[in-house]
């Protein structure tokens, strides 16, 4: 197992259509762990999700969060994200986030129209100020 580098685990959350495990911890104290679609804008991973998701509710209780994106191909890379995220309800900046996450998953013919669908009010915009990256590549080996 070799650690990967900076521009080996960007590549990583940036290539084709892997989901983010999201770790967030409920208010009595258990784990809870969702997929996401996001994009990497910098320094930060974005996604979106309902204000009264378990999600939106655990990460405006408590903005320290987890990811994980992985290869599942052999032989096997993972990426682990430490973070604290940050919310944000601004109408334009949702109908943005929605349709360009949106567009990496879909594709870019339905971009817009799922945009739409998903960047509504009671929508959150969450953005992951990265404060830790554990990059392993070649599990297998």
């Amino acid at each position: 197992m070799t650690t990967m580098d900076d521009s080996e685990w960007r590549a990583i959350l940036a290539e084709g259509t892997r989901t983010a495990k999201l770790a967030t911890t409920r208010q009595d104290g258990r784990p809870h762990v969702a997929p996401i679609w996001f994009v990497l804008e910098g320094d930060e991973i974005v996604f979106n999700t309902g204000r009264d998701t378990v999600k939106g509710r655990t990460i405006a209780r408590d903005r320290r969060v987890a990811l994980c994106v992985d290869d599942e191909r052999p032989p096997f890379a993972f990426v682990l994200i430490e973070g604290i995220a940050s919310i944000s309800e601004e109408p334009a900046e949702l109908l943005d986030v929605a349709t360009r996450i949106v567009g990496r998953y879909m594709g870019a013919d339905r971009a817009e129209e799922f945009g739409r669908r998903n960047g509504f009010e009671g929508e959150l915009i969450v953005r992951v100020s990265i404060a830790r990256v554990i990059a392993r590549k070649d599990v297998a080996e």
